[in-house]
C-alpha cells in the first residue's frame, strides 16, 4: 500500500505576476545593496594594510601619511573638491599623471600616489613635516615665495591639523569607502568639520525604517520562494 501525503495549498490568495515581480524586484535590489555594502567594507578593512605598505615603499611616517588621507577626504575613495582634487589623498589630475595613477579613484592607486608625492616633499624640505604639508595643500610655489609656511588661513589650520592628527591613534578601518559628508560640490576642508550622519553605499543612510523594510521584504521572500515550491510539487511527499 502506498499513502500520498501532499502539502497543504495555502489559504492565501495567489498574488499577480507584476506583484510577484515587483517584490522579487524589491528584495533582489535590497540585498544587492547589502551586498555592495559587505563588498566595501571588505576594501575597507584591507586599506590600513595599503597605507602601511605605501609608508614602507615612500618613506613615509605612518601616521602622518594616514593624517593626511584623513585631513583631506576622511577616507573617502571617490571624493572631489570644488577644484578638482580627487581620491582619498586629494591628488590633482596632473598630479596623479605625473605620479603614474591612472585610476584616482583606486583606493591603492591613490594612497600609493600620494605617499609618494608626501616622500618627494619630506625630501625636498629635509625631513621638515611642516613645510612638507603645507607644500602639499598650497603647493610648493607658494612655500617658496613666502619662505615658509604661506600666511592662508587655510594652509595654516591644514598644517595644525594633519599634525594633530597624526598624534593620534589613526585607523582607516571602519570609514567607508561611499561618500557620506564629503560631496563633489564642497572643498573637502568644507564637509570635514561639519557634522555626519554614516551613510551607506551610494550615500544612502540607513535607519530603522530601512530595516524594517528588509525584514518585511525578507519574510515576503521567503512567501514566495515556499509557494513557488507548493506550486511545482516541491512539496509532495511520497511513501512506498
Amino acid at each position: 500500500m502506498s499513502i500520498r501525503i501532499t502539502a497543504a495549498r495555502t489559504n492565501s490568495p495567489q498574488l499577480s505576476s507584476a506583484a510577484q515581480e515587483t517584490k522579487k524586484s524589491s528584495s533582489s535590489s535590497f540585498l544587492k545593496l547589502v551586498e555592495k555594502a559587505a563588498g566595501k567594507s571588505e576594501k575597507s578593512r584591507s586599506m590600513d594594510a595599503v597605507f602601511s605598505d605605501a609608508a614602507e615603499k615612500y618613506h613615509v611616517p605612518l601616521n602622518l601619511l594616514k593624517a593626511v588621507a584623513k585631513a583631506e577626504s576622511g577616507f573617502q575613495a571617490d571624493a572631489v573638491s570644488s577644484c578638482g582634487a580627487e581620491g582619498i589623498m586629494q591628488l590633482m589630475p596632473s598630479t596623479a599623471s605625473a605620479l603614474g595613477v591612472s585610476n584616482a579613484f583606486d583606493p591603492e592607486q591613490n594612497i600609493m600616489g600620494g605617499a609618494k608625492y608626501l616622500g618627494q616633499l619630506l625630501q625636498s624640505y629635509g625631513g621638515n613635516a611642516k613645510l612638507s604639508l603645507a607644500a602639499y595643500n598650497a603647493g610648493s610655489g607658494n612655500v617658496k615665495k613666502y619662505g615658509g609656511i604661506p600666511p592662508f588661513r587655510e594652509t595654516q589650520n591644514y598644517v595644525q591639523k594633519v599634525l594633530r592628527y597624526a598624534g593620534e591613534d589613526i585607523s582607516a578601518q571602519g570609514e567607508p569607502l561611499a561618500p557620506s559628508s564629503v560631496s563633489s560640490s564642497q572643498t573637502v576642508s568644507e564637509a570635514e568639520d561639519s557634522a555626519t550622519e554614516w551613510s551607506g553605499t551610494d550615500g544612502l543612510s540607513f535607519s530603522t525604517a530601512d530595516y524594517q523594510l528588509f525584514v518585511r521584504l525578507f519574510i515576503q521572500k521567503l512567501e514566495d520562494e515556499a509557494l513557488g515550491r507548493a506550486q511545482q510539487g516541491i512539496g509532495t511527499l511520497v511513501e512506498d
